[in-house]
């Protein structure tokens, strides 16, 4: 029953997620046909035929439930730019975009959890002191400032990996500086997170128990932290889930990634509405589905929770 009001949960938001897009990628100041309006050589008949074609002719409102139609047969239209089906050009770009993104929560999640609870546990010392700066550090310098820093220092002067782009014949060494980035942007908040509940956990009753009866640091861990802290965890990267996928675009940008983030970058410039819809459609799927997955977890570690 769960699962089900999980699923009317996911179509509700996409629809909401579907209007408010559409009616803001409409409103925006020019459009694709702005250049085309401006010159000379291109006739108001060419002009109205091919809005014909893209069904910009039609009232807002029969645009939008159109293209609702459309998006439930999976078909997303066809790009101004390239011609081809929006499907299409996304699917080309997923992959990749999902490979940096799930390999840095991956690292996000570890890195956080070690740090934080080594943090708790040795509270103003060194490493202590190391972790708090560092979190710091984490969320209050600009992704794309570390990024052309690393860009100098490994791709120009050491020339450890390639400047731009990711494909096999460097053996993917081009997605180790995004995902560094994107790591390291990602675990201040949430390690501070996980200090603060240690401590917390630590002061309780159970833990002061649990330390009469002799047991070990590792056992105290094992039997009675991970299991409060996991929760909370899983909770924060769902929610933590669009924040890393938009940090996809200026990546993405920066390094000459093809993934979905560049292509919503160009589409966005040339105002390619199919795609950047598409994009929108996608990316706010894959964020709900990653939401109601750690829903699912969370049940799973917890009956009783939700």
């Amino acid at each position: 029953m769960k699962f089900i009001h999980k699923l009317l949960y996911l179509a509700l938001m996409l629809f909401i997620i579907s209007a408010i897009s559409f009616i803001a990628v409409h409103l925006a100041p020019n459009s694709f046909f702005a250049s085309g309006e401006l010159n000379p050589n291109i006739t108001e008949e060419s002009i109205a035929e091919l809005k014909a074609i893209y069904n910009l002719d039609k009232p807002l409102y029969i645009q939008f439930f159109s293209w609702i139609g459309n998006i439930l047969t999976l078909d997303f239209g066809i790009s101004f730019v390239s011609g081809e089906e929006v499907k299409t050009e996304i699917l080309s770009r997923i992959p990749i975009t999902l490979t940096i993104n799930i390999i840095s929560m991956v690292f996000i999640f570890f890195i956080s959890l070690i740090l934080g609870i080594k943090s708790a546990f040795h509270q103003n010392k060194f490493i202590d002191k190391f972790t708090k700066q560092l979190s710091i550090l984490s969320f209050s310098m600009p992704s794309f400032y570390l990024a052309l820093i690393l860009i100098y220092i490994f791709a120009i002067k050491l020339q450890l990996v390639p400047l731009l782009g990711v494909d096999k014949s460097n053996h993917y060494k081009g997605l180790i500086l995004p995902i560094v980035i994107m790591v390291f942007g990602g675990i201040g908040s949430l390690t501070l997170y996980i200090r603060s509940l240690t401590i917390e956990i630590l002061k309780t009753d159970y833990i002061f128990w649990a330390k009469a009866r002799k047991l070990t640091n590792k056992q105290i861990l094992r039997y009675y932290i991970l299991p409060n802290l996991y929760p909370t965890i899983i909770t924060l990267l769902g929610l933590s889930l669009p924040g890393i996928i938009g940090g996809s675009v200026i990546l993405e940008t920066i390094f000459g990634i093809n993934g979905m983030g560049l292509l919503f970058f160009q589409s966005a410039l040339s105002h390619d509405y199919p795609v950047i819809m598409g994009i929108l459609i996608i990316g706010a799927f894959l964020t709900l589905v990653g939401n109601i997955i750690a829903d699912l977890v969370l049940l799973k570690l917890n009956p009783n929770m939700l």
